[in-house]
């Protein structure tokens, strides 16, 4: 056994290495070897030389932050190796100050490591240190330490104490990194210092557990179990189960009060049992798992922290005696929960389709999926729902084109919910239910519709199957008061009036006939008649003798026959008794037309009431026989005493009581009577002095019993969606009539039922509203800033929920959502740029920090104001020490930049270019440039620019970057000038201009030189002359002139390009050789070399206007295509090719073997102009580069390769147009054109195009004759007339003129090809071939042996048409069904096809050329027959003003039966309103002071008048408040 060793690592850091003893089962030790950091102060810098990964190795230090970049501290290194291997360590990492003086802050930081748990066997960490010691005598004696756990004052240091002997000392003051501080914490030592860790095992940090043992979990995986247990002895039982805790709980925690003794029982899940007799109080084990027991004198109690290694059994063993309690309480894990599933497979394989995951029950303790049943066990288990998501949505590939056509049915629809329509009401009103049925469905790529599985559909909320509907009351039966009894003594008959009220209030039918109040009873007065003198008492006469005034009961027309009967007419007879008749029809209201319809009268039940009764007026004057007298008989006759006894006063009863209850009166009613007829007349007829006097009676004399007193409602809470109206409902009682007191009594004193003091009103969609909530917080304090909300539209439905709907729903504007705030001026405050770069680069040097004092305005700008503005405040330091490294004793280098002699010329635009001083850039407009200064022994970042001699200024598009490059966003011509990047003594120049500008660059006022202002090239003086800038640098302008003609070429090319195909030929000529593509984009940028400029420049000394001049500029242009793909690709040359490719571009790299192994889209190759040994006199060219043939040419051979499986078929094209061939102008065998004895009408752009069945390429060359013979011969490079080249064109030029007669050579000549024999399965092609000698024009035929030695024959015959012969077919048509797209009209379908002569179906592409059959027709369908159902508007809430709506009820419902359908059906149409303004009036002139709105009562009693919203609205009413 090693005691432990201190080794000394560095300075800054000391490690205690100790090797730690633990033993092992079979009594070996083990050592393991811990670390410690221990913080060292104080102490000077210098390397860690013996640490395996050097903190001060640049490599492992990270990039120093933006915190450090402010202090004097260097980045953070990389982080050590952890202190422990398991149970949770400490890594550490270091920084270095870079000032000479002491840094603020802390050179050590830590983090946790490690965070696995240690193997059972691995033993205590503090017990591991504490044993460490054993082998050390103290006190002249070796002792055996245990660990002193939890010391409350310094729970880091190591404290041990002696087994046996009870010595408890201090071996260590720190423990080792990563020991806990506590037995049940995570909180971990650090340095000596106990460290906060958090269940995350974050420093620091405060996550903890739940109950359930999940870091910062929220206690949903598991659930409280309480319960208790009461032992009985009388079983005769000698033990006994209290409760079986499941694997895994937590926080278990029993309580046994009694006689009688716990113990526990094991079970793990592999089936091992176990037991334990909690025989004395303390920690047990059991199954990894550490029970705290404690056995007092009156109770044992049981506490297990958990979790639970296996499920525990809890146990009595029955003493006898008193029965005892036993109370339990833990934290049980859900064992099964929901866990969702993979996504099933996809529903359709091609085409676009869905895949929809489920959720299965898993058991936590078998890890096996069980039934659902055991997750729906635990209420706190809420089933996922399924997740959806988009799966194959690559096209198919023999599709019939139905996908082109119906674009929204691109993609297979989803599943969904179908609802069938709600079934009728149960009941007409008071509230009955609708129900319908719901399934899941779905639909296929035809609009088939079947029903699926019901889980696929439940990523969106299942819709209602059962609704309330009629919820509004049913009408009733409502009785008027009675009438007063229609005599004043004796018995006669009284009358009310019944009314059929609906929820509305209104008068209207549908009440039940049968239980209609009766409106007409018999009544008894119980008052003395008044006697008359010779008539005979009214008590005398029958009953039937009196004759009671009926009210004619008014009876009105309704949608049942009902019998109507009309008015009376006058009676027949003006005296005595007559006959009075009337009109009575059977009628019924029509309720569509609200007209009255006339029906037989056996449609009507009932009797029908009569037509004629029988009247009487007056008594006839005279005897009988004497009816008729003169009228001046009968004026006479009426003052007799018979006329002035027909009527008389009689009492008819009495008025109703004043008081319901509690004691009133009643007077009696007195009435002018006719006697005979026992009619009341008019009180005009009796006599005014025999008025009986008035009669007085008291009634309703009993005590009022205590009732119910409603107060008035008040106004509706809610103008719309509905609110509540509310009254005061109490039960009173008032002792006596004479009493003004009332007593409020409790409820139960009054009888049942109560007024309900609540009621709702308004029930009816609002109109679509405005949501503003409050602002948000102010996005500054000071200065400006601003504060926003969400403003949302919304609707308030009936059922008073809440609807969210687009910005379009809401008609007025949209209210702000965003408002300025915090206007008040910012005070001014200090302002730091960033720190300087230290002033020396090794040494010690000093960084300076500006600060200028800044106040911002409310527009956000800042400028600067007086220093003194910032006098309060404390000014940040301006200079601080710095020391980057130790200055070696060596000189420097000078600084050089490593320019680049380059012309830049762009071809075409693109997104950004980086380019390098020391050339010219000629550039198009609005592009991005990067230029660049490479330098050596200089820092990038101290790199000065200069534009036209005067220091480069930063401008929105234009910015100098830390590493010393320019940065131009969209270039613009002001752009153009002399760049200059000075590195110390060295500067380069730069010249930009842009193509199309008409500006030419001049000589800046600081580069002049002398009066005349002559520019000069002396780069020889730039080092030595004192001043800079003197004398210009660089030449300007030098090669416009170049870089006009090469851009000129290039329009030709590209103008006759557009003519055939309206597209550049390098991308035409794109193909796809590999399956990435390996095609080569077009040339971006030309790079040319200033010397080869130069050379060009200086050999031009005709001019560029003559032919010569042309060709060498077109040379130029090759090689600088050729050169750029060579550069920037690795250029393959096709088999064959024996010459230099630095002659024209190869933009192609074809490969053979690649091309016959599967099929692929056409490529033509380009290749050099010349290939193989021909007579001097033909001139062969590979079509891609512009052609300059002299006169004297015999013939031009354009060849064509093109490569494509299978083998592509060439045309040709002259500017744009088919070429017609004849026999100067023919085709040969190959593909290639050949034109014999070339001329100016041949001149023009030539296109050859290469098709297979995948694609085409075309490439062009651009034809120009020459006049002469060409007596100036001009090389590639542009110097000299003598070479090889020179040569070989001479000699081509005498072989051309020496062709007469005999020395012509022999060849063959073609026809062109025969049109194809079938258009398709294959047919062939003809044409003559024969041997021909002499020159164009006067040639002659030879037999074909002569032209053996020539060549091989070409072929005569070839097939065409290989295609196989196609056409559309289709199926019958589909169902008429799918969306209607207009009245009674839908879509039907039907699937169209391409097939063969054999019926066999073959791709589309086959019918390629065939005109297909349409695949969709409209049709016509009754499911289409909808139309919107709109019904009456609401009363309008407003009389003017504009506050006022009203709404009414838009439904998509049947034309012919009215049934109601879903509301898409109707969308062909666009839905009428359900909601408009109205009575948008004024309210008025502005002195009228009018009510606004019908609840201005309601205001007034609520006395809301003071409110200026209520006031303005209801001014009438709240003028006198």
């Amino acid at each position: 056994m090693t005691a432990g060793c201190w080794s000394w690592t560095g300075l800054l850091l000391a490690a205690v290495c100790v090797e730690v003893a633990v033993r092992a089962n079979d009594g070996d030790a083990v050592f393991i070897r811990e670390f410690t950091l221990i913080r060292r102060d104080h102490l000077p810098e210098e390397p860690l030389h013996d640490v395996s990964q050097n903190p001060e190795d640049p490599s492992s230090r990270t990039a120093r932050s933006e915190e450090d970049r402010d202090t004097l501290w260097d980045a953070w290194g990389s982080w050590s190796e952890c202190s422990r291997t398991c149970g949770g360590g400490a890594s550490y990492s270091l920084r270095r100050c870079l000032s000479s003086k002491t840094c603020e802050g802390q050179n050590i930081k830590y983090r946790t490591c490690s965070n696995v748990d240690c193997p059972p066997d691995a033993g205590d960490f503090r017990a591991q240190q504490c044993s460490a010691h054993a082998d050390v005598r103290y006190q002249g004696q070796y002792h055996e330490w245990l660990p002193v756990y939890n010391d409350p004052d310094n729970p880091c240091a190591l404290k041990c104490k002696a087994k046996g002997s009870g010595l408890v000392m201090e071996l260590a003051p720190k423990v080792l990194d990563g020991t806990r501080c506590y037995t049940e914490s995570l909180d971990m030592c650090i340095s000596g210092v106990c460290q906060i860790v958090g269940c995350d095992h974050e420093l620091g940090s405060t996550a903890k557990e739940d109950n359930c043992g999940v870091c910062n979990g929220d206690g949903s995986s598991c659930r409280l179990v309480r319960g208790h247990y009461k032992s009985q002895h009388a079983s005769g039982k000698t033990e006994d189960t209290v409760v079986v805790i499941p694997y895994k709980s937590r926080h278990v925690r029993l309580v046994l009060k009694g006689p009688d003794h716990l113990y526990v029982e094991s079970k793990t899940l592999q089936g091992i049992k176990g037991e334990l007799d909690l025989d004395r109080s303390g920690q047990h084990h059991l199954e990894n798992t550490t029970l705290d027991f404690q056995k007092l004198s009156d109770k044992e109690v049981l506490r297990i922290t958990g979790p639970l290694g296996a499920d525990f059994t809890v146990k009595v063993q029955l003493a006898g005696g008193a029965d005892s309690v036993v109370q339990y309480i833990y934290y049980q894990p859900i064992i099964h929960r929901w866990r969702e599933t993979d996504f099933f497979p996809c529903s359709v394989t091609c085409g676009g389709g869905y895949q929809l995951t489920s959720a299965e029950c898993f058991d936590l303790r078998s890890s096996r999926v069980v039934v659902d049943q055991y997750c729906h066990y635990y209420p706190e288990n809420i089933k996922p729902k399924p997740k959806l998501q988009e799966c194959n949505m690559e096209p198919c590939l023999a599709s019939d084109g139905y996908k082109q056509i119906m674009p929204y049915d691109l993609y297979h629809p989803l599943p969904r919910w179908e609802s069938s329509p709600w079934t009728a009401c149960s009941t007409s009103c008071g509230g009955g239910i609708q129900s319908r049925s719901v399934s899941c469905v779905e639909e296929d790529m035809q609009g088939v519709i079947t029903p699926t599985e019901e889980w696929k559909c439940l990523y969106s909320p299942k819709t209602a199957i059962l609704q309330p509907c009629n919820t509004f009351d049913c009408p009733v039966w409502l009785a008027q008061e009675w009438s007063p009894c229609t005599v004043t003594c004796g018995q006669g008959l009284r009358y009310r009036v019944v009314l059929c009220i609906d929820h509305r209030g209104l008068h209207a039918g549908g009440c039940n006939p049968t239980t209609k109040p009766h409106i007409k009873e018999e009544c008894l007065v119980t008052v003395p008649c008044y006697k008359s003198i010779d008539t005979l008492p009214v008590e005398a006469k029958p009953v039937w003798h009196k004759q009671a005034i009926e009210l004619d009961e008014e009876i009105t027309v309704t949608e049942e026959p009902t019998f109507i009967p009309g008015p009376w007419q006058t009676c027949s007879r003006t005296c005595g008794a007559g006959i009075q008749q009337r009109t009575v029809k059977c009628q019924v209201l029509l309720s569509f037309s609200q007209t009255v319809a006339d029906l037989p009268d056996d449609e009507c039940e009932g009797v029908k009431p009569a037509a004629s009764q029988p009247c009487y007026r007056t008594p006839c004057s005279g005897v009988s026989g004497k009816e008729k007298e003169s009228e001046k008989e009968e004026e006479e006759e009426e003052e007799t005493p018979e006329r002035e006894e027909l009527h008389d006063w009689e009492y008819e009863g009495f008025t109703e009581c004043s008081e319901s209850c509690g004691g009133g009166v009643q007077e009696a009613v007195v009435i002018c009577l006719n006697k005979q007829t026992r009619e009341a007349a008019d009180q005009s007829l009796c006599v005014s002095s025999r008025r009986p006097p008035q009669l007085l009676q008291d009634c309703k004399t009993q005590p009022c019993p205590p009732r119910w007193d409603a107060g008035e409602w008040s106004s509706c809470s809610a103008t719309c969606g509905v609110g509540l109206m509310t009254r005061t409902v109490a039960c009173t009682h008032r002792p006596s009539r004479d009493s003004n007191r009332t007593e409020v009594l409790r409820d139960e004193d009054c009888q049942n039922p109560k007024p309900s003091p609540v009621q709702a009103c308004n029930r009816f969609d609002c109109p679509p509203t405005w949501d503003t909530p409050e602002w948000g917080q102010c996005s500054r304090s000071c200065g400006g800033g601003f504060q926003r909300r969400q403003v949302l539209c919304k609707q308030r439905l009936a059922d008073g929920s809440i609807l969210e709907l687009p910005d379009t729903f809401c008609s007025s504007r949209t209210p702000s959502n965003q408002q300025p705030c915090a206007k008040k001026e910012c005070p001014p405050q200090w302002v730091t740029t960033d720190w300087s770069q230290c002033s020396v680069s090794c040494g010690s040097g000093i960084q300076r920090l500006q600060a200028v004092c800044r106040k911002q305005g409310e527009d956000g700008t800042h400028w600067n104001v007086d220093p003194e503005n910032c006098s309060l405040m404390e000014r940040p330091t301006r200079i601080r020490p710095c020391s980057l490294r130790l200055c070696e004793k060596s000189v420097k280098a000078d600084p050089t930049i490593l320019a680049q002699r380059k012309v830049y010329i762009q071809w075409r635009k693109g997104k950004k270019l980086h380019l390098v001083v020391g050339g010219y850039a000629y550039l198009l407009p609005w592009t991005t440039v990067v230029l660049r200064c490479p330098t050596r022994h200089f820092r990038k970042g101290h790199i000065r620019w200069l534009k036209d001699g005067k220091p480069l200024v930063g401008l929105p598009h234009l910015s100098i970057t830390s590493l010393g490059y320019v940065k131009m966003q969209q270039v613009r011509a002001s752009d153009a000038g002399i760049y200059t990047c000075v590195a110390g003594l060295a500067q380069e120049h730069f010249v930009l201009q842009i193509i199309g500008s008409k500006q030419k660059l001049s000589v800046p006022e600081s580069w002049r030189h002398g009066a005349d202002g002559q520019q000069k090239v002396r780069q020889s003086d730039l080092a030595s002359s004192g001043e800079r800038f003197q004398e210009l640098p660089i030449s300007l302008n030098q090669y416009d002139n170049i870089v006009e003609h090469l851009l000129e070429l290039k329009g030709s090319l590209q103008e006759g390009k557009d003519i055939a195909d309206k597209q550049h030929s390098s991308e035409k000529n794109r193909s796809t050789l590999e399956d990435d593509s390996s095609e080569l984009s077009s040339l971006l940028v030309l790079t040319a070399d200033a010397h080869r400029l130069d050379e060009i420049t200086h050999s031009l000394s005709e001019g560029l206007g003559g032919p010569w001049g042309e060709q060498l500029i077109a040379q130029l242009l090759s090689e600088l295509t050729t050169t750029q793909g060579e550069t920037n690709e690795s250029t393959l040359h096709p088999p064959g090719s024996a010459e230099s490719s630095t002659q024209v571009p190869l933009l192609y790299k074809p490969n053979i073997k690649a091309h016959t192994s599967r099929p692929r889209n056409p490529v033509i190759v380009q290749r050099s102009r010349k290939v193989g040994a021909v007579p001097s006199a033909d001139m062969i060219v590979y079509v891609g580069v512009p052609v300059l043939v002299q006169k004297a040419t015999s013939s031009l051979e354009l060849r064509c390769e093109a490569l494509g499986n299978p083998e592509p078929s060439r045309t040709w094209t002259k500017n744009g147009k088919e070429l017609h061939y004849n026999s100067r102008v023919g085709l040969l065998p190959t593909g290639s054109l050949r034109i014999q004895s070339p001329s100016r009408v041949d001149e023009g752009l030539y296109t050859c195009t290469a098709r297979n069945r995948h694609g085409s390429a075309a490439l062009s060359s651009w034809l120009q004759i020459s006049g002469g013979r060409g007596r100036n011969c001009v090389q590639g490079n542009g110097m000299g007339t003598n070479g090889p080249v020179c040569s070989e064109r001479s000699n081509s030029s005498q072989s051309a003129e020496l062709c007469h007669g005999q020395a012509c050579p022999l060849r063959w000549r073609v026809d062109p090809w025969s049109s194809c024999s079938a258009t398709c399965g294959g047919g062939s092609q003809t044409r003559s071939v024969r041997c021909t000698k002499g020159p164009e024009g006067r040639s002659r035929e030879l037999g074909s042996k002569h032209c053996l030695g020539t060549g091989r024959k070409p072929s005569q015959t070839r097939q065409c048409n290989q295609l196989p012969c196609a056409r559309w077919a289709v199926t019958h048509w589909g169902p008429c069904h799918g969306q209607c797209v207009g009245p009674s009209v839908a879509t039907q379908h039907r699937h169209v096809y391409c097939q063969d002569t054999n019926a066999t179906k073959v791709s589309h592409k086959m019918c390629g050329g065939l005109q297909r059959p349409s695949s969709v027709k409209n049709c016509s369908t009754e499911a289409c027959a909808l139309h919107w159902h709109v019904g009456p508007w609401t009363q309008c809430t407003a009389t003017c003003g504009r506050h006022g709506f009203q709404s009414r009820h838009v439904t998509c419902a049947h034309r012919r039966t009215g049934k109601a359908a879903r509301e898409h059906h109707c969308m062909w149409r666009p839905r009428p309103p359900s909601w408009q303004r109205c009575n948008i009036l004024s309210c008025g002139r502005a002195g009228e002071c009018q009510d606004s709105t019908r609840y201005c009562e309601k205001v007034r009693q609520l006395e809301l008048c003071p409110l200026p919203q209520f006031k303005s609205r209801c001014c009438h009413s709240c003028r006198n408040t």
